[in-house]
């Protein structure tokens, strides 16, 4: 039974007619990219303003 439904499967798939190529689903979406360096550059700025802000705490600690 485990067999038929392994080939109705493989049928309705449609990777067993003929004619049928599988998807080239190599590489990231667009959108995918655009996310993951809209991420990169949201740290790098969170990173840059806790940096300065961590230097101007300092520099106003040593002055009062």
């Amino acid at each position: 039974m485990l067999l038929l439904h392994r080939i109705l499967g493989t049928l309705l798939l449609g990777t067993l007619l003929p004619g049928t190529r599988d998807r080239d689903e190599r590489g990231l979406s667009q959108s995918t990219e655009q996310a993951i360096l809209l991420a990169g550059v949201v740290t790098i700025a969170l990173g840059i303003v806790a940096l300065v802000g961590s230097f101007v705490t300092t520099q106003l600690a040593g002055l009062g």
